[in-house]
């Protein structure tokens, strides 16, 4: 007798391995993703359709505003960072427990701000700055731990997130409409430099993976350039010396706009994981821009700034960011299905039809509606779609499972 070697394929279609604790809360950008587009989803349609449930002390267009950039833009940039952090230091930030119980202040702060009473508004502030400070913290151990010199400076800009965060809830209780634009519009800022150096350092190195040939300069020099600029026109605006911070913001913008040519956006337009942050990162230009006139005294309204910024910049980047960096850490091919590229042109027509309705016509209100339908069918979309993924295993963990089953069967010789 001697031995073949026989494959026998699986008789059924493996299901998809269970939901896993373990698994939700292994890194950062599985609980932070879905909580930060949920929220966005959710707290856009409460105060477009339903302003009077808004009672808290953070109410109206204040708590709005805050929502917006530190309940969702900064909560997705913390889970990128803690993610990202594990890949840049060979160390995970926060896992497991710690990530959860820094997920359970996020939801904390979000349920206080919107119930009424100065204690609930203390309670929250007390655990979103924790947040900040938290994330921050962890990720400065892992980076400082490893001596990872190139990325000392990136927990910096995360803190920086809290404290205009909690500068603008002081100047909330004050009451002092002047100093809390100021502190939001820091904050801005300060999310601005921290999405360029993300973007800058990433969109190059997804595009040539992505089509092939493709040769894009990193701009590596012009982005600390412009990272200074940014961090100038953040304490310049925060100093009250309004035309240099216009001067710097300025300068950084057009930097942006050169990179974006020069990345040869035309390259990328069947790639959909590509396309959609090249158009993220020309509305964040184009918004720094925008700022900038604003700070100079340009005749430009003060919703025009945050939102090109935050709306076709940012919200833009961060549908695409959260695509991409999640296909890829959950072990998925880097492909994108209809599902995802509708949500891109949701998200994109959501934030063309918010800008529409900042012009003074009788469509505004139509158009702002509108607006809040497109964004919410976008991150409705992802949430479908990702929310299975994020709470079980990687995949290619569930594939090793489900391989061929390989057998040693004995077979008769022939004589002779």
């Amino acid at each position: 007798m001697s031995t073949l070697l026989s494959i026998e394929e699986p008789a059924k279609k493996p299901r998809p391995a269970p939901p896993e604790w373990r698994a939700f809360t292994e890194m950062g950008f599985r609980p932070l993703y879905l909580a930060g587009c949920f929220w966005a989803l959710f707290s856009v349609l409460l105060w477009v359709h339903a302003p009077a449930r808004l009672t808290g002390v953070l109410n109206g267009m204040f708590w709005h505003a805050h929502e917006m950039l530190w309940g969702f833009v900064a909560t997705i940039a913390a889970g990128f960072l803690l993610t990202a952090g594990a890949n840049w230091t060979g160390k995970n930030p926060l896992r497991g427990n710690p990530l959860a119980a820094l997920c359970g202040l996020w939801i904390v702060a979000r349920v206080g701000y919107l119930a009424p009473g100065r204690p609930a508004f203390a309670i929250a502030a007390a655990a979103d700055l924790l947040f900040f400070l938290w994330a921050a913290g962890a990720l400065g151990r892992a980076v400082a731990v490893t001596r990872n010199q190139r990325n000392y400076g990136v927990p910096l800009l995360l803190l920086a997130l809290g404290a205009t965060n909690g500068l603008y809830l002081w100047a909330t209780v004050q009451g002092d409409y002047v100093t809390l634009m100021r502190f939001f519009n820091a904050g801005l800022l300060s999310m601005a430099v921290l999405t360029l150096l993300i973007a800058r350092r990433v969109m190059p190195f997804f595009a040539k993976r992505a089509v092939a040939g493709l040769d894009i300069p990193p701009h590596t020099k012009s982005g600390h350039w412009q990272l200074g600029f940014g961090v100038i026109a953040i304490a310049c605006l925060l100093g009250g010396v309004q035309q240099v911070a216009a001067a710097a913001l300025a300068a950084s913008g057009v930097i942006a706009l050169v990179q974006w040519v020069s990345w040869k956006p035309w390259a990328v337009r069947r790639v959909p994981l590509l396309w959609i942050l090249y158009a993220g990162y020309l509305g964040l230009g184009i918004g720094l821009l925008v700022g900038a006139a604003q700070l100079a005294g340009f005749v430009v309204r003060q919703a025009w700034p945050a939102h090109v910024i935050g709306v076709a910049g940012f919200s833009v980047l961060i549908l695409g960011m959260v695509t991409r960096t999640a296909l890829g850490h959950l072990g998925r091919p880097l492909h994108t299905d209809r599902s995802m590229v509708v949500s891109y042109a949701l998200m994109i027509l959501a934030a063309l039809l918010r800008l529409a309705a900042l012009l003074p016509t009788a469509a505004t209100l139509g158009l702002l509606h509108a607006s809040a339908t497109a964004w919410a069918l976008a991150l409705g979309l992802y949430l479908w779609r990702f929310f299975p993924m994020m709470i079980r295993p990687r995949a290619d963990a569930a594939a090793k499972q489900a391989a061929p089953v390989m057998r040693v069967m004995p077979v008769s010789r022939p004589k002779g």
